[in-house]
């Protein structure tokens, strides 16, 4: 299943697998997302998608959904 992937705040589109790694979709689209331990247990990936943040290195695109929207803010403690 195709899934659109937004992401801000660049407004960068994407069509993506469900289940494919949020990291590998983000890299095709031209953008990076800072990482640390790529465990989910630092949070320097930590973004938000539709709404809610999660930890970008252990998330993949969810099923059942036509689009999604992931927000790549910036920590500045980081």
């Amino acid at each position: 299943m195709t899934v659109q992937v937004q992401f801000l705040p660049d407004d960068v589109t994407v069509e993506a697998q469900a289940g494919e790694p949020l990291l590998d979709v983000a890299k095709r689209a031209g953008l990076t997302i800072p990482t640390g331990c790529l465990m989910g247990s630092c949070h320097a990936c930590e973004v938000d998608l539709n709404g809610e943040a999660i930890c970008s290195c252990i998330t993949a695109v969810p099923a059942g959904m036509d689009q999604i929207t992931v927000d790549l803010y910036s920590d500045p403690t980081w």
